[in-house]
């Protein structure tokens, strides 16, 4: 019966890409590593031009990054460093994992929609959970910023998991997200900002 939909393996490829991309706006690395991790054990097939994901340097590579990257949003001085970065990163990651899922498209449409909806989506959320742990940071010394980093890892990894066992889901928890983010993320910059304007008066 599904067999029959449409371009069902463009949309469920669709649902994978936003799945992992909203994923990195989360924690850049733990999404690589969950894709390394499962295409090593071919859990999930990957094209040939991704073929550098499923090998072992890259699962060391993003498997050590990901501890790394865990640990430092514990850090008071780290986290506002990777919060710097995390961004273009976030992009660029995203825009990685999508394309991997539409390598049959030609070259310039795979990385253009990859850039628009996988990059997008991942420096939307990755944007929104930076304004709220600066809004964090603010309001509460830094004292919130655990629990921010907490949930940041929480979302990367159930959403690394939910793009490669359910992704019609993730694709749709992804799309709440970026709301989320946009409402969220925009009120936590604002506030942070009336906040500087009125210390500095």
């Amino acid at each position: 019966m599904l067999d029959n939909i449409p371009y069902l393996p463009y949309i469920l490829s669709a649902f994978i890409g936003i799945g992992l991309a909203a994923a990195t706006g989360f924690r850049v690395f733990l999404p690589l590593f969950a894709v390394s991790l499962a295409s090593y054990f071919h859990w999930i097939p990957m094209s040939e031009s991704f073929e550098w994901l499923t090998g072992l340097p890259t699962l060391i590579t993003t498997g050590v990054a990901t501890v790394f990257e865990i640990l430092a949003y514990y850090i008071p001085f780290l986290d506002h460093l990777l919060d710097t970065i995390s961004i273009p990163m976030a992009t660029i990651a995203g825009s990685i994992l999508f394309a991997s899922q539409f390598t049959d498209l030609g070259t310039f449409p795979q990385w253009a929609l990859a850039l628009i909806a996988g990059g997008g989506t991942a420096a939307t959320i990755s944007t929104g959970f930076a304004g709220i742990r600066a809004a964090s940071t603010a309001t509460t010394g830094g004292l919130g910023n655990p629990v921010v980093g907490t949930t940041e890892t929480a979302g990367a990894g159930l959403m690394s998991v939910l793009a490669m066992a359910a992704p019609i889901f993730a694709g749709i928890l992804a799309i709440i997200f970026i709301f989320l983010a946009l409402s969220v993320g925009r009120k936590a910059w604002k506030k942070l900002r009336r906040n500087q304007n009125a210390s500095s008066d």
